[in-house]
């Protein structure tokens, strides 16, 4: 029973900061990929980051590359993605995914940006 529990999502002008966390459990967090998501209404869920298991690792689409900074705490089973300079276009909900065997999502977090 995967279970991956995401916060820090809100409304933030444009320019603005937030830094989501996923709370990680069910699984040895220190041995999986872990990934932060995105879907925008009415488009498809996109990969936003990625971070090999022990972190050395990272992947970022090209529309948030040297914005976003994906990062994990082992000791606190907690994965985070630091946004700055956040564009209206980032608005979406945020999830995170866990390259388990079986995979699985987090509940979301939306992330609004607009003035």
């Amino acid at each position: 029973q995967v279970q991956l529990v995401e916060s820090g999502g809100g409304l933030v002008q444009p320019g603005g900061s937030l830094r989501l966390s996923c709370v990680a459990s069910g699984f040895d967090f220190g041995l999986f990929y872990m990934s932060w998501f995105r879907q925008a209404p009415g488009k498809e869920r996109e990969l936003v980051a990625m971070i090999s298991a022990s972190g050395t690792n990272k992947n970022y689409a090209d529309a948030v590359k040297g914005r976003f900074d994906i990062s994990r705490d082992v000791g606190k089973n907690t994965l985070y993605l630091q946004m700055d300079n956040l564009k209206p276009e980032d608005t979406a909900v945020y999830y995170c995914r866990a390259h388990t065997e079986t995979g699985a999502w987090g509940q979301g977090t939306q992330v609004t940006v607009s003035s």
